[in-house]
């Protein structure tokens, strides 16, 4: 039978079965990044449409092209296409840099949908999913690399494989400017070869050139002037600060001068995290340093460095073995009236010794019984019935060897625990 209705086009269903891998994810992150002193912050899904134009750039295809936009009354609204600029805003609008004020940066991690307007692909989809931390309130080369070490060590948690880090500096607002210069005189003759993108970037910031996804211009970009090769003197020592850093970490990384990041507010560091089981498009996730942005949101100039994973692109790359489906403890089979209706206090009691129970909610045939309880992967069978009740003992089957005994109530709770034999 086909529904009716279907999960819009670049959207999708997360079922059960799958779901359990989401679960990992989103249980690793918070258990990795809380031991950094990372603390969960959740802002809304809807922002003003402004703040996106202000922090992600006009000239972003993010910002043309990819936004999912309403008007409501006299407010333009946006589904947040990315997560930084709403916890700059948070950060800002709750004057949350008060306690960095006392030499503290404040640490922040998140995990929710975004929405974009793109083409629908293997592994990105217009609703995706990303987690992400950001470090506010330190300049200091060493937040970048310890940030850094702790996404290498949420990776190396998940078992990920096959991944590079990749590292770059893109200037400041000291050095920026000679180099956006010098870009533009390189690119002015071969302006013509270009795609129609690239040369409206050109005019609006010409630092996205370099980002172009077509493989034409990429081949033609090869030689362009990079940003590493104009750094001052400060961002200069800003990236040997970080790469050393990384060194004592023991994170392996390359320099790749083509590693521009596709924002606007990003400064000095920026890097990417790219993985073999990709396949063409093989970057995981990306992220850098953003230090005048909480300034650009009406805030003091506190500096600000972080990263975002799109999950769907994670999960790719995650080993078959992890996040298998929880398997229920036990399942009750009752045998009869009398059974069932012992069954139904029975697994309350379980339940709240802490054991997972499947538990009949009508009186099924014993065979039945059995087979819901294999096809929900239970690792016990407990039968109840008239006998076992005025017994006081009852059936216990492991359904992975078939080994079947008699046991009392507890005795089933502890085999069910791991207890048995203890």
């Amino acid at each position: 039978m086909t529904s009716t209705f279907q999960a819009l086009r670049g959207t999708r269903d997360i079922l059960p079965g799958e779901v359990e891998r989401w679960q990992l994810v989103e249980r690793t992150t918070r258990e990795v990044f809380e031991r950094y002193g990372f603390r969960e912050i959740r802002t809304p899904v809807i922002e003003a449409t402004r703040l996106f134009h202000r922090t992600v750039g006009e000239a972003t295809d993010i910002v043309r092209k990819e936004m999912y936009t309403l008007q409501a009354g006299d407010e333009s609204i946006t589904l947040r296409p990315e997560n930084t600029a709403p916890v700059v805003r948070a950060f800002v609008e709750h004057s949350l840099h008060r306690t960095v004020a006392a030499g503290y940066p404040e640490r922040y991690y998140y995990l929710g949908p975004m929405f974009r307007h793109e083409r629908p692909q293997k592994g990105r989809q217009r609703q995706f999913h990303q987690l992400g931390a950001e470090v506010l309130g330190s300049p200091d080369p060493l937040v970048d690399a310890e940030t850094l070490e702790m996404l290498w060590t949420f990776l190396d948690a998940l078992e990920v494989q096959d991944r590079e880090l990749r590292i770059n500096s893109v200037g400041d607002a000291a050095c920026r400017p000679a180099y956006r210069e010098a870009l533009r005189e390189w690119l002015a003759p071969r302006l013509p070869s270009l795609c129609a993108d690239c040369q409206r970037r050109y005019v609006e910031n010409p630092l996205r050139v370099l980002d172009c996804k077509v493989e034409a211009d990429r081949a033609l970009l090869r030689d362009a002037p990079r940003p590493l090769d104009h750094l001052c003197s400060a961002c200069a020592e800003h990236f040997r600060a970080v790469q050393g850093a990384l060194a004592g970490y023991e994170i392996p990384h390359t320099v790749d001068r083509g590693i521009v990041r596709g924002l606007d507010y990003y400064q000095r560091t920026v890097f990417e995290v790219v993985s073999k089981g990709l396949g063409s498009q093989d970057s995981l996730l990306g992220g850098g340093r953003y230090d005048g942005l909480v300034e650009e949101l009406g805030g003091p100039p506190v500096p600000g460095f972080g990263f975002a994973l799109g999950i769907e692109r994670l999960l790719l790359v995650l080993p078959e073995s992890k996040g298998k489906p929880a398997r229920p403890d036990l399942a009750i089979v009752a045998l009869g009236e009398e059974g069932f209706r012992a069954s139904i206090a029975l697994a309350r009691r379980l339940r709240k010794a802490g054991v997972s129970v499947l538990a009949p909610v009508a009186e099924r045939p014993m065979g039945a019984q059995l087979k819901r309880a294999e096809r929900a992967a239970a690792r016990y069978a407990l039968f109840v019935g008239e006998t076992e009740l005025r017994e006081g003992k009852l059936g216990f089957k492991d359904l992975d060897t078939g080994e079947q005994v008699r046991v009392t109530e507890q005795e089933a709770l502890d085999r069910a625990r791991g207890r048995h034999g203890e």
